[in-house]
């Protein structure tokens, strides 16, 4: 059903109650009232002005000025379809699972701006003389951001809700990734630049756990939490098959110029996706006035106050917490040292040139696609089925953690392999660990729905360190020993099987009342 919307600032606007988002201004005036249709729904205007109310008539606005008398209701309609993007399989489907569909989105691009510097690291290094130290610190200084932004990020999505921390995120990561090749020359400038970009993704992991914990009933978590978080994947084989043709016909520049752009994209489309233009009734006016005139002292009060009402003393007193906690940087540490220095590894030990050592590098990230819709079937029917939740997580992160390392330890031994060979080895034991989406990523849901977004900050932010630490010293060690299996496998196999031993004897998924405890 049509109506007419009269706003504040006297201008005119056509809705349609069906699309409330909706606000096309069609013509201002200065003092504008009503608008009438005539019986064959031609688009006709009666301005009345506030001092000629008894006017005896009105004159119809001009065609050659407005062209509104050749607009239909049906145009109308038309036009607000082709800009609201109202595509009819979108529009039915259920909001929790366009929530979902938008932030797997999110992660795709979030792991594009995170691989691409993975593939430009070589020629940039050729560019600015650096060795591999120098090229590991200007890999890590990304988790430096990335831990920095765990806790906080988790903090703001329980508070103020995942989505509006996500939409940040992306702004902030996407702008600073733009920005990378004008700071390229000047280190402090370049390793601030990736600092922001992790500062932005790594707020994104706590707010997706913030929405699927509100949104998504157990029976469906395993298979939203490997939805969205298997964006990762999908951005890791997006990023690592654009970089290469990107940087040879464009230079390494392109990439980050083109994939921030994408953020930026993804930042405009949620915001009209989510709604656009609102509107506005004098109600709606004084609250947005009393919001705005609220002291920047009370609003610093009331953060102050729900961060106290956080238990986290009892947080770091439950084993299970601590479990996740090592689980977190176990996992890290090899994800992270494969994602940096997997083209690397590849391009010196295949002799494989810029494009055939990131194809080969897309192979892991791909398989982990099937992988984890796979693993997420298995866990939703175990659970749907009576099995107790707790050992299915403990089954499927002990698969994700002892996968890469036998695979790791076969890689790292010298039994004569062909190198292709290797590369099926670790591309299956990496795409093995995705298994842990249905383990430790959903272990925090589980827990505590409510604090699901903290506990995540938490173990985030522990497992950002092998990025910051684990990323630079696989560097140090390639230059110091030029050992591949040293520098690379043998730490991540000791966090693989270590953190299965810890896993396996004490985390939980039963629900935790935190605040009781507290």
């Amino acid at each position: 059903m049509a109506k007419l919307t009269l706003r504040p600032d006297n201008s005119c606007f056509f809705s349609h109650t069906q699309r409330p988002y909706l606000h096309t201004p069609f013509i201002r005036t200065t003092s504008c009232q009503r608008f009438l249709f005539s019986s064959n729904h031609t688009l006709k205007l009666r301005i009345v002005s506030s001092a000629q109310q008894n006017a005896k008539e009105t004159e119809r606005v001009p065609m050659a000025k407005t062209k509104l008398e050749a607009l239909t209701l049906e145009e109308v309609e038309k036009q607000h379809n082709n800009f609201s993007g109202n595509w009819t399989p979108w529009k039915n489907l259920p909001q929790r699972y366009k929530l979902i569909g938008t932030t797997s989105l999110a992660f795709v691009i979030c792991n594009m701006d995170k691989v691409n510097l993975s593939i430009a690291i070589i020629p940039m290094s050729h560019q600015f003389g650096w060795n591999s130290s120098t090229a590991g610190l200007v890999q890590s200084s990304f988790f430096w951001g990335y831990a920095l932004s765990q806790l906080p990020g988790g903090w703001l999505a329980k508070l103020f809700g995942g989505g509006k921390v996500l939409v940040v995120g992306v702004l902030i990561w996407s702008v600073a990734t733009a920005f990378v090749p004008f700071l390229a020359g000047y280190m402090p400038g370049l390793l601030l630049s990736r600092v922001l970009v992790g500062i932005g993704e790594g707020v994104s992991p706590s707010a997706a756990t913030d929405l699927i914990a509100r949104t998504i009933p157990l029976e469906e978590r395993s298979r939203a939490v490997a939805f969205v978080f298997g964006g990762l994947s999908v951005g890791s084989v997006m990023g690592l098959l654009l970089a290469p043709p990107l940087i040879q016909n464009l230079g390494w520049e392109s990439v980050f110029y083109i994939f921030g752009l994408l953020g930026i994209a993804w930042f405009l489309g949620f915001q009209f996706l989510e709604g656009g233009e609102t509107q506005l009734d004098a109600e709606s006016l004084l609250s947005a006035q009393d919001t705005l005139t609220q002291s920047w002292k009370t609003f610093l009060k009331e953060l102050n106050g729900s961060l106290k009402d956080v238990p986290w003393k009892a947080f770091f007193q439950n084993r299970a917490v601590w479990a996740m906690i090592y689980a977190h940087f176990c996992g890290s540490w090899g994800h992270y040292n494969c994602l940096s220095w997997l083209p690397t590894f590849f391009s010196e030990e295949l002799n494989l040139n810029l494009t055939e050592a990131a194809w080969v590098s897309i192979l892991p990230p791909l398989a982990s696609i099937f992988v984890t819709s796979l693993a997420a079937q298995l866990a939703d029917n175990l659970i749907s089925r009576g099995v107790e939740t707790t050992v299915v997580r403990k089954i499927c992160q002990s698969i994700a953690f002892l996968s890469p390392a036998i695979c790791m330890t076969i890689s790292s031994l010298d039994l004569g392999l062909p190198p292709w060979e290797i590369v099926g080895i670790l591309t299956g034991g990496l795409a093995l660990s995705s298994f842990a989406l249905s383990g430790l990523y959903c272990t925090h849901q589980d827990m505590s729905p409510e604090y699901a977004s903290i506990l995540l900050g938490i173990t985030n932010t522990v497992g950002a360190i092998p990025g910051i630490v684990g990323v630079a010293l696989t560097g140090y060690l390639l230059d110091l020993t030029h050992s591949w299996s040293i520098s690379l496998f043998a730490p991540s196999i000791f966090f693989y099987l270590t953190g299965t031993i810890v896993w396996l004897v004490f985390a939980s998924s039963k629900p935790q009342s935190f605040s009781e405890k507290n």
